[in-house]
């Protein structure tokens, strides 16, 4: 097997589908989920329609945690036998502790070539800079140049969601400038954006049709005027609201690249089913 330049590592909350992972050679770190006595990987011992399916049942509230500092060491052991160097990219700091035990990892393995970014993004938003990342290391690149090409698509990625009920954002303590929101809500529907890392209330609609209009609209407002960009949709069981937001967005934009995908199971304890999000990163 030929010795790669690079090899990329990041977490299951970037919501990478399985054949883009597989074809980038992208190593996934999963987070885990706590539920009573049981413990799960992300996406590996739990998917999305079984979790939904204890979530809507069980009256226990699953809880989140990051990756041990052991799982990055033999991740990153694994890694160094095939590639020169890792670039390691992962969920911001604010919203999990992954960062801080892949950084601890890497501070205990003196001397190994390892960068690890927190990427102050999740899901796709991730994601996407994972993607250039891969790309960037398939080419042959440096490790500098490399993460240089993550932290471009980082600089200019945006994510705006819209969410069912705070109620989940608020029993994980993650709901940012959200509170103002709450008990005040009735049938209106919360737009959300993650902003340097951080949940942050945008803007409310009367109906999740109009939601979901709206997550359009910014992100065609994020977007320079015709320049190829790559978008994204998230759900958490609304594949038919995915696939219309897909729809949308492309009419509007030039479009290089779409991704659809399930928000998996570590990221949906905390924004519940019904969960719509859209990403964008200029090409």
């Amino acid at each position: 097997m030929q010795k790669r330049t690079v090899a990329i590592v990041t977490d299951s909350t970037a919501h990478l589908p399985r054949e883009l992972v597989q074809q980038h050679g992208i190593q996934v770190v999963p987070l885990l989920v706590h539920w009573g006595a049981d413990t799960y990987r992300d996406e590996i011992d739990i998917q999305s329609e079984a979790f939904y399916a204890r979530l809507k049942a069980d009256p226990e509230i699953p809880t989140t945690a990051a990756p041990s500092i052991g799982d990055f060491q033999a991740v990153y052991r694994q890694a160094l036998q095939t590639a020169d160097a890792v670039l390691s990219l992962h969920i911001a700091s604010p919203l999990s502790a992954t960062f801080s035990s892949a950084e601890q990892a890497k501070a205990m393995m003196p001397g190994k070539p390892i960068e690890v970014i927190d990427s102050r993004q999740t899901a796709m938003g991730l994601g996407f800079a994972v993607l250039a990342a891969a790309r960037a290391a398939e080419a042959g690149q440096s490790l500098e140049q490399v993460s240089a090409a993550a932290r471009r698509c980082l600089e200019r990625v945006h994510i705006v969601f819209t969410v069912e009920t705070l109620e989940y954002l608020r029993r994980g303590g993650r709901i940012g400038s959200a509170q103002a929101f709450v008990g005040n809500l009735m049938d209106v529907k919360p737009i959300m954006e993650l902003r340097d890392g951080r949940v942050e209330a945008v803007e409310r609609a009367r109906t999740k049709k109009k939601a979901l209009q709206r997550l359009v609209d910014m992100i065609v407002g994020f977007c320079p005027d015709k320049t190829p960009v790559r978008i994204a949709v998230i759900h958490a069981l609304r594949p038919d609201e995915a696939k219309a937001l897909i729809k949308a967005a492309s009419s509007r934009l030039p479009v290089a690249e779409t991704v659809v995908t399930d928000i998996s199971p570590v990221i949906a304890t905390h924004t519940g089913p019904g969960t719509v999000g859209l990403i964008c990163c200029p090409a």
